[in-house]
């Protein structure tokens, strides 16, 4: 028979064939996080959110204790995980990773203004930050869970492409600053000035009331646009070629995990170890 940690653990660790119980736990956490970000829309529209404010207000405290109540049972049941058996070291382990962060940032926004003093724009801004609850729902999702190990795995790549980017826009600011200053001195004043120029064409969305004059920063901007479209699709790719190996990891390689049954992969596996 299990005992009450393993029961609290299978209860919020999300299983597709996991029982009844586990499943209205999942779907009401899910549903609870869902309307906690239609609260926050909500509350932005002033014939709403000041005439219904006690209402939101109440909503927030049941839905910050639900959630505080949540990932204290998370962090008191998590060593049943064999990653993270460990008492303390386990515990401070599963702190750090990304669904525990989430967590944490969930409910942050609430209990921050206790503490610290703010205004009322960061008070404002805190409560945006609500809308991160939303990446809560990923924990449910097979397909998030790939994504993160993807990111991890490529975050080389990716950082050499963000590099990339940043050595391409300090040379396109530079390049249409020397051509366009003379011209249009209040459009291209510095290098920093041209920069968002620059960050605008680089992705493509355009800026149309900065555009250049001159021949030369015309032929420039073509060049630099054709760029960032070759540029901006890198991300695309490597994300592609990291779904396909994972995809590929998981029917090529499948390992049970001891303690749940579940399929892992082998970076997983040498996780554990």
């Amino acid at each position: 028979m299990p005992t009450l940690k393993e029961s609290i653990y299978d209860i919020l660790d999300y299983d597709p064939e996991c029982g009844l119980v586990e499943k209205v736990v999942t779907i009401g956490l899910i549903l609870l996080i869902l309307a906690n970000v239609i609260a926050v829309i909500l509350q932005t529209e002033p014939g709403i959110g000041g005439e219904y404010a006690p209402i939101f207000y109440a909503f927030e405290v049941f839905s910050v204790g639900v959630f505080t109540i949540e990932y204290l049972l998370r962090l008191w049941s998590i060593t049943v995980d064999l990653r993270y058996r460990e008492p303390v070291r386990g515990r401070l382990r599963f702190m750090v990773t990304p669904f525990a962060i989430i967590d944490v940032l969930a409910v942050l926004p609430f209990y921050v203004p206790f503490f610290i003093p703010v205004d009322l724009r960061t008070l404002r801004l805190f409560r945006l930050l609500r809308v991160l609850r939303l990446f809560k729902t990923g924990r449910y999702s097979k397909a998030f869970d790939i994504f993160i190990r993807v990111f991890r795995n490529k975050q080389a790549e990716l950082l050499v492409t963000v590099a990339v980017a940043l050595v391409l826009l300090i040379i396109s600011s530079s390049l249409m600053y020397s051509v366009e200053h003379d011209v249009q001195p209040d459009k291209f004043p510095s290098i920093i000035g041209t920069m968002w120029w620059a960050m605008a064409t680089l992705t493509t969305i355009g800026y149309g009331d900065v555009t250049p004059m001159t021949p030369l920063g015309k032929l420039l901007s073509g060049c630099i646009a054709v760029l960032g479209i070759a540029l901006f699709g890198l991300p695309a790719g490597i994300f592609a070629s990291g779904f396909i190996e994972e995809i590929q990891r998981k029917t090529q390689h499948p390992i049970i995990c001891p303690h749940c049954g579940e399929l892992i992969d082998e970076q997983i596996r040498e996780e554990e170890t």
